[in-house]
Protein backbone atom coordinates (compact mmCIF):
# COMPACT_ATOMS: atom_id res chain seq x y z
CA UNK A 1 0.00 0.00 0.00
CA UNK A 2 1.61 3.27 -1.09
CA UNK A 3 1.30 6.24 1.09
CA UNK A 4 -0.74 9.71 -0.61
CA UNK A 5 -0.55 12.57 2.04
CA UNK A 6 -3.10 13.97 0.08
CA UNK A 7 -5.92 11.42 0.47
CA UNK A 8 -8.02 11.15 3.69
CA UNK A 9 -7.43 8.15 6.32
CA UNK A 10 -10.51 6.50 7.40
CA UNK A 11 -10.02 4.24 10.96
CA UNK A 12 -10.29 1.24 8.67
CA UNK A 13 -7.06 2.39 6.88
CA UNK A 14 -5.57 2.24 10.46
CA UNK A 15 -6.82 -1.00 11.11
CA UNK A 16 -5.89 -2.74 7.73
CA UNK A 17 -2.18 -1.48 8.62
CA UNK A 18 -2.06 -1.87 12.28
CA UNK A 19 0.46 0.03 14.34
CA UNK A 20 3.68 -2.52 13.36
CA UNK A 21 2.65 -1.85 10.21
CA UNK A 22 1.85 1.98 9.99
CA UNK A 23 5.99 2.03 11.73
CA UNK A 24 7.29 0.09 8.90
CA UNK A 25 5.20 1.99 5.78
CA UNK A 26 5.62 5.91 7.06
CA UNK A 27 8.68 5.72 9.52
CA UNK A 28 8.72 7.52 12.72
CA UNK A 29 7.97 10.61 11.80
CA UNK A 30 4.78 10.51 10.39
CA UNK A 31 3.76 8.29 13.58
CA UNK A 32 4.76 11.74 15.54
CA UNK A 33 1.70 13.14 17.22
CA UNK A 34 2.44 16.50 15.81
CA UNK A 35 2.48 14.91 12.20
CA UNK A 36 -0.50 14.68 9.43
CA UNK A 37 -0.82 11.06 9.79
CA UNK A 38 -1.03 11.39 13.46
CA UNK A 39 -3.71 14.26 13.47
CA UNK A 40 -5.74 12.81 10.71
CA UNK A 41 -6.31 9.58 12.73
CA UNK A 42 -7.06 11.32 16.09
CA UNK A 43 -9.68 13.22 14.21
CA UNK A 44 -11.28 10.15 12.50
CA UNK A 45 -15.06 9.15 13.02
CA UNK A 46 -14.82 6.77 16.18
CA UNK A 47 -18.22 5.15 14.97
CA UNK A 48 -16.45 3.80 11.82
CA UNK A 49 -14.28 1.86 14.05
CA UNK A 50 -16.57 0.39 16.41
CA UNK A 51 -17.99 -0.70 12.87
CA UNK A 52 -14.71 -2.36 12.16
CA UNK A 53 -14.07 -3.58 15.46
CA UNK A 54 -17.75 -5.38 15.40
CA UNK A 55 -17.77 -7.24 12.08
CA UNK A 56 -16.17 -10.73 11.34
CA UNK A 57 -15.38 -12.76 14.52
CA UNK A 58 -17.48 -10.16 16.37
CA UNK A 59 -20.94 -12.03 15.27
CA UNK A 60 -22.91 -11.99 18.17
CA UNK A 61 -22.75 -15.96 19.60
CA UNK A 62 -24.99 -17.80 22.62
CA UNK A 63 -22.11 -18.88 24.53
CA UNK A 64 -18.62 -20.36 24.42
CA UNK A 65 -18.08 -23.44 22.54
CA UNK A 66 -14.28 -24.82 23.33
CA UNK A 67 -15.01 -26.89 20.65
CA UNK A 68 -15.12 -24.38 18.12
CA UNK A 69 -11.88 -22.80 16.42
CA UNK A 70 -11.42 -19.27 17.23
CA UNK A 71 -8.28 -16.29 16.79
CA UNK A 72 -5.60 -16.97 19.16
CA UNK A 73 -6.56 -13.63 20.59
CA UNK A 74 -10.06 -13.91 21.29
CA UNK A 75 -9.62 -17.56 22.80
CA UNK A 76 -6.91 -15.74 24.77
CA UNK A 77 -9.21 -13.55 26.09
CA UNK A 78 -11.77 -16.26 27.06
CA UNK A 79 -8.93 -18.38 28.58
CA UNK A 80 -8.09 -15.81 30.72
CA UNK A 81 -11.47 -15.52 32.53
CA UNK A 82 -10.68 -18.81 34.13
CA UNK A 83 -6.70 -19.47 33.89
CA UNK A 84 -5.37 -19.16 37.58
CA UNK A 85 -1.54 -19.55 37.71
CA UNK A 86 -0.95 -21.06 41.13
CA UNK A 87 2.93 -22.06 40.36
CA UNK A 88 4.56 -25.15 41.09
CA UNK A 89 4.05 -26.22 44.96
CA UNK A 90 6.59 -27.51 47.36
CA UNK A 91 6.57 -27.27 50.91
CA UNK A 92 9.80 -25.51 53.05
CA UNK A 93 11.57 -27.33 55.95
CA UNK A 94 9.50 -24.90 58.32
CA UNK A 95 6.59 -26.13 56.84
CA UNK A 96 5.79 -22.41 54.56
CA UNK A 97 4.17 -22.73 51.61
CA UNK A 98 6.36 -22.15 48.52
CA UNK A 99 5.14 -21.56 45.01
CA UNK A 100 7.45 -21.29 42.01
CA UNK A 101 6.68 -19.19 38.94
CA UNK A 102 8.07 -18.49 35.31
CA UNK A 103 7.58 -15.16 33.62
CA UNK A 104 9.10 -14.44 30.42
CA UNK A 105 9.27 -10.84 28.53
CA UNK A 106 8.72 -11.29 25.23
CA UNK A 107 8.56 -8.77 22.36
CA UNK A 108 5.66 -9.43 19.47
CA UNK A 109 2.92 -8.90 18.11
CA UNK A 110 -0.43 -9.97 19.83
CA UNK A 111 -3.89 -9.86 18.15
CA UNK A 112 -6.42 -7.58 19.71
CA UNK A 113 -9.68 -7.57 17.84
CA UNK A 114 -10.19 -9.70 14.19
CA UNK A 115 -7.53 -8.56 11.69
CA UNK A 116 -5.67 -5.87 14.37
CA UNK A 117 -2.40 -6.57 15.42
CA UNK A 118 -0.54 -4.72 18.23
CA UNK A 119 3.27 -4.42 18.61
CA UNK A 120 3.65 -5.44 22.17
CA UNK A 121 6.12 -6.45 24.98
CA UNK A 122 4.32 -9.23 27.21
CA UNK A 123 4.81 -12.01 29.82
CA UNK A 124 4.71 -15.54 28.64
CA UNK A 125 3.48 -14.10 25.15
CA UNK A 126 -0.18 -12.42 26.25
CA UNK A 127 -1.47 -9.32 27.37
CA UNK A 128 -2.28 -9.02 29.96
CA UNK A 129 0.05 -11.33 31.49
CA UNK A 130 -0.37 -14.63 33.51
CA UNK A 131 -2.74 -14.35 37.03
CA UNK A 132 -0.57 -15.58 39.51
CA UNK A 133 -2.61 -17.01 42.29
CA UNK A 134 -1.19 -17.97 46.04
CA UNK A 135 -3.04 -18.12 49.75
CA UNK A 136 -1.56 -14.98 52.10
CA UNK A 137 1.66 -16.23 53.84
CA UNK A 138 2.70 -18.48 50.75
CA UNK A 139 6.36 -17.95 49.63
CA UNK A 140 6.51 -16.86 46.51
CA UNK A 141 9.50 -17.20 44.31
CA UNK A 142 9.25 -15.98 40.53
CA UNK A 143 12.06 -16.31 38.33
CA UNK A 144 11.87 -13.90 35.41
CA UNK A 145 13.90 -13.93 32.15
CA UNK A 146 14.23 -11.08 29.80
CA UNK A 147 13.90 -12.59 26.10
CA UNK A 148 12.93 -8.56 25.67
CA UNK A 149 15.08 -6.28 23.27
CA UNK A 150 14.89 -3.67 26.30
CA UNK A 151 15.41 -3.79 29.68
CA UNK A 152 12.41 -4.93 31.82
CA UNK A 153 11.35 -5.52 35.59
CA UNK A 154 7.99 -6.70 37.82
CA UNK A 155 6.90 -4.61 40.16
CA UNK A 156 4.16 -6.64 42.81
CA UNK A 157 1.51 -4.54 44.48
CA UNK A 158 1.27 -5.52 48.43
CA UNK A 159 3.64 -5.83 51.08
CA UNK A 160 7.43 -7.05 50.43
CA UNK A 161 10.84 -6.52 51.50
CA UNK A 162 11.95 -2.88 48.96
CA UNK A 163 15.21 -5.25 47.36
CA UNK A 164 11.94 -7.50 45.69
CA UNK A 165 10.05 -4.05 44.18
CA UNK A 166 11.16 -4.29 41.00
CA UNK A 167 12.87 -1.17 40.24
CA UNK A 168 16.78 -2.09 38.86
CA UNK A 169 16.79 -3.27 35.65
CA UNK A 170 17.02 -6.52 34.34
CA UNK A 171 19.12 -6.67 30.69
CA UNK A 172 18.42 -8.20 27.90
CA UNK A 173 18.68 -11.97 28.65
CA UNK A 174 19.57 -11.88 31.95
CA UNK A 175 17.48 -13.27 34.55
CA UNK A 176 16.32 -12.41 38.07
CA UNK A 177 14.28 -14.26 41.06
CA UNK A 178 12.13 -12.20 42.94
CA UNK A 179 11.39 -13.92 46.16
CA UNK A 180 9.10 -12.84 49.00
CA UNK A 181 5.54 -13.73 51.76
CA UNK A 182 2.20 -13.13 49.62
CA UNK A 183 0.49 -10.43 51.77
CA UNK A 184 -2.04 -8.39 52.34
CA UNK A 185 -4.75 -10.90 51.04
CA UNK A 186 -6.95 -9.62 48.38
CA UNK A 187 -6.50 -8.56 44.86
CA UNK A 188 -3.17 -7.08 43.39
CA UNK A 189 -1.38 -6.06 39.92
CA UNK A 190 2.15 -6.69 38.72
CA UNK A 191 3.67 -4.99 36.16
CA UNK A 192 7.30 -3.74 34.97
CA UNK A 193 8.31 -0.21 36.50
CA UNK A 194 11.38 0.96 33.77
CA UNK A 195 10.74 4.03 32.51
CA UNK A 196 9.08 5.70 30.49
CA UNK A 197 6.67 3.66 32.88
CA UNK A 198 3.54 4.82 30.48
CA UNK A 199 5.05 2.73 27.55
CA UNK A 200 5.99 0.01 29.27
CA UNK A 201 2.72 -0.37 30.45
CA UNK A 202 0.70 0.42 27.62
CA UNK A 203 2.94 -2.31 25.71
CA UNK A 204 1.51 -5.01 27.70
CA UNK A 205 3.68 -5.55 30.56
CA UNK A 206 1.10 -5.57 33.37
CA UNK A 207 -0.93 -8.73 34.79
CA UNK A 208 -3.10 -9.93 38.06
CA UNK A 209 -2.06 -11.11 41.18
CA UNK A 210 -4.54 -12.45 43.35
CA UNK A 211 -3.60 -13.46 46.92
CA UNK A 212 -6.52 -15.74 48.81
CA UNK A 213 -7.50 -15.13 52.61
CA UNK A 214 -6.32 -18.03 54.94
CA UNK A 215 -10.11 -18.23 55.51
CA UNK A 216 -11.69 -19.03 52.10
CA UNK A 217 -14.29 -16.45 50.69
CA UNK A 218 -17.39 -18.61 49.97
CA UNK A 219 -17.63 -20.56 46.68
CA UNK A 220 -18.50 -18.95 43.65
CA UNK A 221 -17.75 -19.19 39.86
CA UNK A 222 -14.45 -17.01 39.57
CA UNK A 223 -13.69 -14.28 37.11
CA UNK A 224 -10.34 -12.85 35.77
CA UNK A 225 -10.74 -9.27 34.25
CA UNK A 226 -8.03 -6.59 33.38
CA UNK A 227 -9.36 -3.38 32.01
CA UNK A 228 -6.50 -2.15 29.08
CA UNK A 229 -6.50 0.03 26.32
CA UNK A 230 -4.63 0.25 22.90
CA UNK A 231 -2.96 3.07 20.98
CA UNK A 232 -2.73 1.91 17.68
CA UNK A 233 -1.27 5.29 16.10
CA UNK A 234 1.43 5.77 18.91
CA UNK A 235 0.24 9.13 19.41
CA UNK A 236 -0.63 8.98 23.42
CA UNK A 237 -4.22 7.82 23.19
CA UNK A 238 -5.99 4.54 22.75
CA UNK A 239 -8.19 3.73 19.91
CA UNK A 240 -8.83 0.08 20.96
CA UNK A 241 -10.27 -0.59 25.25
CA UNK A 242 -10.48 -4.09 26.17
CA UNK A 243 -11.20 -6.30 28.77
CA UNK A 244 -8.30 -9.23 29.02
CA UNK A 245 -6.45 -7.75 25.55
CA UNK A 246 -9.76 -8.52 22.97
CA UNK A 247 -12.28 -6.00 21.92
CA UNK A 248 -15.99 -6.84 21.86
CA UNK A 249 -14.45 -10.99 23.17
CA UNK A 250 -17.83 -11.18 25.78
CA UNK A 251 -20.25 -9.97 23.39
CA UNK A 252 -19.16 -11.96 20.66
CA UNK A 253 -18.97 -14.93 23.24
CA UNK A 254 -21.27 -13.95 26.23
CA UNK A 255 -19.73 -14.96 29.89
CA UNK A 256 -22.58 -18.31 30.68
CA UNK A 257 -23.55 -17.99 34.62
CA UNK A 258 -26.21 -19.67 36.26
CA UNK A 259 -29.45 -17.93 37.78
CA UNK A 260 -28.86 -17.89 41.90
CA UNK A 261 -25.09 -18.76 42.05
CA UNK A 262 -22.54 -16.53 43.24
CA UNK A 263 -20.34 -14.63 40.56
CA UNK A 264 -16.69 -13.36 41.78
CA UNK A 265 -14.70 -11.36 39.53
CA UNK A 266 -10.99 -10.05 40.26
CA UNK A 267 -11.05 -6.79 38.19
CA UNK A 268 -8.05 -4.41 38.01
CA UNK A 269 -7.63 -1.23 35.74
CA UNK A 270 -4.11 -1.22 33.59
CA UNK A 271 -5.69 1.12 31.02
CA UNK A 272 -2.64 3.55 30.25
CA UNK A 273 -3.11 7.53 28.75
CA UNK A 274 -6.80 7.67 29.88
CA UNK A 275 -7.16 8.94 33.67
CA UNK A 276 -9.57 6.50 34.84
CA UNK A 277 -12.03 3.49 33.74
CA UNK A 278 -15.26 2.04 34.76
CA UNK A 279 -17.49 -0.68 35.27
CA UNK A 280 -20.98 -0.63 34.77
CA UNK A 281 -23.25 -3.58 35.00
CA UNK A 282 -26.75 -3.61 33.60
CA UNK A 283 -29.81 -4.56 34.78
CA UNK A 284 -28.35 -6.09 38.12
CA UNK A 285 -26.33 -4.36 40.88
CA UNK A 286 -23.23 -6.16 42.42
CA UNK A 287 -21.38 -5.71 45.71
CA UNK A 288 -17.97 -4.40 45.22
CA UNK A 289 -14.90 -4.90 47.67
CA UNK A 290 -11.85 -2.27 47.24
CA UNK A 291 -8.72 -4.16 46.97
CA UNK A 292 -10.87 -6.98 48.62
CA UNK A 293 -7.94 -7.69 51.68
CA UNK A 294 -10.81 -7.98 53.90
CA UNK A 295 -13.58 -10.64 53.11
CA UNK A 296 -15.74 -9.18 56.15
CA UNK A 297 -15.51 -5.92 55.27
CA UNK A 298 -18.76 -4.22 54.23
CA UNK A 299 -18.99 -3.69 50.25
CA UNK A 300 -20.09 -0.56 48.36
CA UNK A 301 -23.69 -2.18 46.70
CA UNK A 302 -23.99 -0.73 43.12
CA UNK A 303 -24.18 -0.70 39.90
CA UNK A 304 -21.33 1.25 38.22
CA UNK A 305 -17.74 1.27 39.92
CA UNK A 306 -14.64 3.97 38.48
CA UNK A 307 -10.68 2.50 38.91
CA UNK A 308 -7.74 4.75 38.43
CA UNK A 309 -4.88 2.68 36.94
CA UNK A 310 -2.87 -0.05 39.14
CA UNK A 311 -7.01 0.17 40.98
CA UNK A 312 -8.46 -3.07 41.53
CA UNK A 313 -11.30 -4.83 43.26
CA UNK A 314 -13.79 -7.90 43.68
CA UNK A 315 -17.63 -7.44 42.30
CA UNK A 316 -19.60 -9.83 43.63
CA UNK A 317 -23.04 -10.53 41.52
CA UNK A 318 -26.39 -12.88 41.85
CA UNK A 319 -27.90 -12.91 38.61
CA UNK A 320 -31.82 -13.16 39.82
CA UNK A 321 -33.18 -14.65 36.70
CA UNK A 322 -32.90 -15.78 32.91
CA UNK A 323 -31.08 -12.91 30.30
CA UNK A 324 -28.24 -11.39 28.78
CA UNK A 325 -26.85 -8.98 31.13
CA UNK A 326 -24.65 -6.31 29.63
CA UNK A 327 -21.53 -4.60 30.85
CA UNK A 328 -19.38 -2.33 29.67
CA UNK A 329 -17.24 0.65 30.55
CA UNK A 330 -19.22 3.83 31.19
CA UNK A 331 -17.50 5.93 29.17
CA UNK A 332 -19.16 5.83 25.98
CA UNK A 333 -16.45 5.76 24.02
CA UNK A 334 -14.56 2.92 25.48
CA UNK A 335 -18.00 0.89 25.18
CA UNK A 336 -18.03 1.28 21.08
CA UNK A 337 -14.40 0.77 20.83
CA UNK A 338 -14.20 -2.50 22.35
CA UNK A 339 -14.86 -2.58 25.81
CA UNK A 340 -18.21 -3.82 26.03
CA UNK A 341 -19.70 -7.60 26.66
CA UNK A 342 -22.80 -9.53 28.27
CA UNK A 343 -23.33 -11.88 31.20
CA UNK A 344 -25.62 -14.77 29.63
CA UNK A 345 -27.92 -16.34 32.69
CA UNK A 346 -29.49 -19.31 32.34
Amino acid sequence: MSFDPKRPVSRRDVLKWGAAGAAGIFGASVLNPSSWFAQTVKAMDKHELHTALQHGSHTMAHGYDPSKTLSKGLKSAIDALTAFDYGKVSIRADGKTVRDYELVAYDGEVEIADGIKFPGWTFNGTIPGPTLRCTEGDILRIKFTNGSTHPHTIHFHGIHPTNMDGLEPIASGAEFIYEFEAKPAGLHVYHCHIPPLAKHIHKGLYGNYIVDPIKPRKPARELNMVMNGFDLDLDGGNEVYTVNGYAFAYQAYPIEVNVGELVRVYLSNMTEFDLINSFHLHANFFRYYEVGADPEARPIFTDTIMQCQGQRGILEIEFPSPGKYMFHAHQSEFAELGWMGFFMAK
